[in-house]
C-alpha cells in the first residue's frame, strides 16, 4: 500500500510553510466530543494545531530528539 502523498495544509493552520501528511485515526466519541467542545471555545485553535501539539508533546516526552518535534512541543507551551 502506497501511503498519500503529502499535502500542504490550508492557510491558518499555524504550520509555518512545512509539509503535511494527511492523518486518520479513530477515536472514541467521547474523546472527539470533548475536542470539538475545546476548539469551539478556544478559537485560536484549530484540529490540525491541537492534533500536532498534542503529538508533538507526547513524542517530547517520551524520549523524541529530533529538533523539529522539539520545535513543536516549545511553540505549543506559548501557543506561537
Amino acid at each position: 500500500m502506497t501511503p498519500p502523498p503529502a499535502q500542504e495544509p490550508e492557510a491558518g493552520d499555524g504550520a509555518r510553510g512545512e509539509s503535511a501528511t494527511v492523518l486518520e485515526s479513530e477515536v472514541a466519541d467521547v474523546v472527539f466530543s470533548a475536542l470539538q467542545r475545546f476548539l469551539a471555545t478556544h478559537p485560536g485553535w484549530n484540529q490540525h494545531g491541537l492534533t500536532t501539539s498534542a503529538l508533538a508533546t507526547f513524542l517530547f516526552q517520551n524520549g523524541c530528539t529530533d529538533a523539529c518535534v522539539q520545535q513543536h512541543y516549545l511553540n505549543s507551551l506559548f501557543l506561537l
